[in-house]
């Protein structure tokens, strides 16, 4: 089967309605996770703006250092895939055959679960951004033109991060442990996207990773957008970039997923 055949609309949206019901039985848990996710951004956030204090570090003072990490714990929340850490179990269980048989692309199943964390996870995200927002008063500028650029590119992380996890978490049909793979993709990001500095921080052959690998491009991007951080060329190239390695991204799930499925089936699957 197409993992992105033709959808079956009303069966899809109730997969999508049946799913986001039974995630709001276990909200408690999930926000637990969700804010798990946001210690990281919120240590680097008192880190750097204690380290600027009255002054700037890298011409970035306080107020845009609190500004940037609170932009980046949103749009972290917003472009991160739990989905595909259970693909691989899917898949090792013998669950795919369920996927295999409704009528619809097996890769609704995964994105279904995706928008009903998305929005369990923001009803808890943004009411603490807004409280610390207006507790730590960040300094934002970003332009008229800054916010539908900003809407495109976290849509373009979001797939992005999502189809290339995506196609990590497809090798699960040759090894066992391909969920490793998505561990390091997280590190990646963490040290690439933006996480652990702004990218204009890091070590210029840090900086060179950033710029060419797609990690920035999954969380960092859109942050340095609406901050102000980017000059028109530098968004240029960044959609030029995001847009490339989405298009790789799809190729590579396109290929994993044809592949493995004519090996799970032949396997018995």
């Amino acid at each position: 089967m197409n993992l992105i055949a033709p959808l079956n609309s009303r069966g899809g949206w109730a997969l999508v309605k049946s799913t986001w019901t039974s995630w709001l039985q276990y909200r408690s848990f999930f926000f637990l996770l969700a804010f798990g996710w946001m210690i990281p951004p919120l240590i680097y956030l008192f880190v750097w703006s204690a380290a600027a204090g009255q002054d700037h570090v890298g011409g970035i003072t306080r107020g845009q250092f609190v500004g940037y990490y609170l932009i980046l714990i949103l749009v972290n929340q917003i472009t991160y895939s739990q989905t595909n850490w259970t693909v691989g179990d899917v898949i090792r269980s013998g669950g795919l055959n369920a996927w295999l048989l409704r009528p619809m692309p097996p890769l609704f199943h995964a994105l279904s679960s995706e928008l009903a964390g998305k929005v369990v996870y923001l009803t808890f995200v943004t009411p603490v951004a807004a409280l610390l927002a207006l507790l730590l008063r960040p300094e934002i500028d970003p332009g008229l033109a800054a916010a539908p650029l900003f809407v495109l590119s976290v849509a373009l992380a979001w797939a992005l991060r999502f189809v290339w996890g995506l196609w990590i978490a497809l090798l699960a049909f040759w090894a066992t442990r391909a969920d490793a793979l998505l561990a390091v993709q997280d590190a990646l990001v963490f040290v690439l996207a933006g996480v652990v500095a702004p990218v204009a921080l890091l070590p210029a052959y840090l900086q060179g990773a950033a710029r060419f690998l797609p990690f920035r491009y999954m969380v960092g991007f859109p942050v340095e957008i609406l901050t102000g951080h980017l000059t028109g060329d530098e968004l240029a190239v960044g959609f030029a970039m995001q847009s490339a390695w989405l298009v790789i991204a799809v190729a590579l799930a396109y290929q994993v997923w044809r592949v493995g499925l004519r090996r799970y089936t032949a396997i018995g699957g």
